[in-house]
């Protein structure tokens, strides 16, 4: 939701009479600083080539290399994280990653004398949720709803609706729930100033 238009158009209207009007409009004016920043960040990567939709939150994420293969979908918040974007990453709709997290898109090849660089791309689909400080690397697809545990360090591919934990991440035995119907934007404080006042 960092595009100004989305948030204007689908704001909480109040009469100008009532005390929510000048409540929800005070909240809005004290969070326009942090909108601006996010705004400011996901114009920056996008005239360097990457995908991002207007309704897609970025952070103060440290995201560098090829930026035109970096895909962020609606709706999808994404954090204090870091990126290393040498291979593909494509990130779904409606994701959540937190803080701290590091993706990364290459490694070395420890049994090739000359150390010869591998990339692979990593993916993350639709209403994943990625814990802080978690690690994802190169080659990996989280599937759709599949939650990464605070830390944990994912080499392989996550199951859709699976929850991993610890280094390297495991699988627990239960699952997430199959349907979702939330938006992970709506919970950070400046938006919920214009939707909800």
């Amino acid at each position: 939701m960092a595009s100004f238009n989305y948030l204007w158009s689908h704001r909480a209207k109040f009469p100008v009479t009532s005390k929510a009007f000048y409540y929800a409009w005070g909240k809005r004016l004290f969070s326009f600083p942090e909108l601006f920043r996010r705004n400011r960040r996901s114009s920056k990567l996008t005239s360097s080539g990457a995908s991002i939709h207007p309704t897609a939150e970025i952070g103060k994420a440290n995201i560098e290399g090829r930026l035109r293969l970096l895909t962020i979908g609606k709706d999808s918040f994404i954090g204090r994280v870091t990126m290393a974007v040498h291979e593909e990453i494509k990130i779904g709709e409606r994701v959540c990653i937190n803080d701290g997290v590091e993706i990364l898109t290459a490694s070395h090849d420890v049994g090739d004398p000359e150390w010869k660089q591998q990339k692979h791309p990593v993916i993350i689909e639709d209403y994943a949720w990625i814990g802080t400080g978690a690690m994802i690397l190169p080659g990996v697809v989280i599937g759709r709803g599949a939650v990464v545990g605070a830390r944990a360090v994912v080499s392989k591919t996550v199951a859709p609706g699976d929850i991993v934990v610890g280094n390297p991440a495991k699988v627990l035995s239960r699952k997430r729930c199959s349907e979702f119907n939330y938006n992970p934007c709506e919970f950070l404080a400046a938006n919920r100033a214009w939707l909800n006042g």
